[in-house]
């Protein structure tokens, strides 16, 4: 698992280059469409699965509508450090209330799922206590680094999986944007990726 920045492809073209078994010299004319193919594939995988697995390498806020009155689902949070959060009491956008780390729990607990670890957090769950939800507006705002501190192995290799089919499709109009819902549909479709990416698909959040 290595950490990577938001925006980044899931794997290297070198990778891709190695898997697709030809030696650089043989496929520098390649490049542009490799690397499109990689973007591609790494755009399928996270509207698919509904998260980025890079890592945005400092904290922001971001505001939330509780899913509960003790639970809330957020983005995922890859670290506690420089971990807020803030509520709004009075409804009006402020937050101004600071909830402790006493105050509540972090979903996954010990960032373990299924036995592996690594996991961010992706729930905070209140103690002793219950989340604001009468209001219209947003009433909790997190500050975190967001994403996951290392990209898991299986996101890979999926990734490697996608950019060799998508390359492979000749009929792509390599050299564009906005292929991420090509890169769903081939997700889709491919049993081996779906296999490898499945266990990472959640469900939305509520950001307010």
């Amino acid at each position: 698992m290595w950490t990577l920045a938001l925006g980044a492809s899931y794997a290297t073209l070198a990778e891709l280059r190695s898997r697709l078994q030809v030696s650089d010299a043989a496929f520098t004319g390649e490049d542009t469409k490799l690397t499109a193919a990689l973007a591609t594939a790494s755009r399928g995988i996270e509207k698919l699965c509904g998260r980025q697995f890079n890592v945005a390498g400092s904290a922001t806020a971001r505001v939330y509508e509780p899913f509960s009155y003790t639970l809330v689902k957020v983005d995922d949070i890859s670290t506690t450090s420089g971990l807020v959060v803030k509520t709004d009491t009075a409804g009006d956008g402020t937050y101004s209330t600071t909830i402790t780390s006493a105050q509540y729990q972090l979903r996954p607990l010990n960032g373990v799922v299924d036995g592996e670890t690594g996991w961010p957090y992706y729930e905070i769950e209140s103690i002793n206590q219950y989340w604001p939800t009468y209001w219209q507006i947003a009433p909790i705002q997190v500050t975190a680094n967001w994403g996951w501190s290392a990209v898991p192995a299986a996101i890979k290799e999926g990734c490697l999986i996608l950019a060799e089919e998508i390359y492979r499709v000749a009929e792509l109009p390599f050299g564009v944007g906005g292929y991420g819902q090509f890169g769903i549909i081939r997700a889709r479709a491919n049993p081996m990726v779906m296999a490898r990416i499945g266990p990472y698909v959640r469900d939305p959040v509520m950001v307010g």
